[in-house]
């Protein structure tokens, strides 16, 4: 997300409900990573809502060459540098109610570790799709790359925020659903 900026300010959009629908239509699950498949989904069941794209964010090293691989770092001396590729998901909030306090929470999820977990806008999700937002997993003084090299000790603490944070979420997630079922 080269292009992370500051959070904006809610705007008018009369076309939420039909642009919801068409991302809904469009959901892939088997384009999501498989560790977020049900962050994925309960984001899908929140009506005031939904995602524009997401990545579980991937290690890359020495000894992992794959893009897309979700394993665990490996625990070894033998790694140096990591490349680090984005952990984020990036979701348009209805301008409602709802969809604020959904953003209010939004905005408490960075205090898990604020110099790696950041809530703010990107430009060009922003120039597609009015109030976009996107929870990211970066080093702060990289929070406008979309991947990183960091040397291998950063890259496990990146690890294991990128895993508070989408426990972080789930729970948030839970917690929303059961909200909307009970009234």
């Amino acid at each position: 997300m080269e292009t992370f900026t500051e959070l904006k300010d809610f705007v008018a959009n009369p076309r939420y409900n039909e642009q919801r629908q068409q991302s809904l239509s469009r959901l892939d699950i088997d384009q999501i990573d498989p560790p977020i498949i049900e962050v994925m989904i309960s984001f899908a069941k929140l009506p005031y809502c939904f995602t524009l794209q997401s990545c579980y964010g991937h290690f890359l090293h020495s000894r992992q060459k794959d893009h897309y691989n979700i394993e665990a770092l490996p625990i070894t001396d033998s790694i140096v540098s990591v490349d680090y590729r984005i952990a984020y998901i990036a979701l348009c909030i209805e301008n409602s109610s709802s969809g604020k306090r959904l953003f209010e929470d939004c905005i408490r999820i960075p205090a898990t570790d604020p110099e790696y977990i950041q809530f703010g806008c990107a430009e060009w999700f922003w120039e597609r799709q009015v109030n976009s937002y996107a929870l990211q997993v970066e080093p702060k003084r990289h929070m406008t790359k979309d991947k990183v090299r960091v040397g291998y000790q950063e890259a496990l603490h990146i690890e294991r925020v990128r895993n508070r944070f989408f426990d972080r979420l789930n729970k948030l997630l839970r917690t929303r659903l059961e909200s909307s079922y009970s009234g």
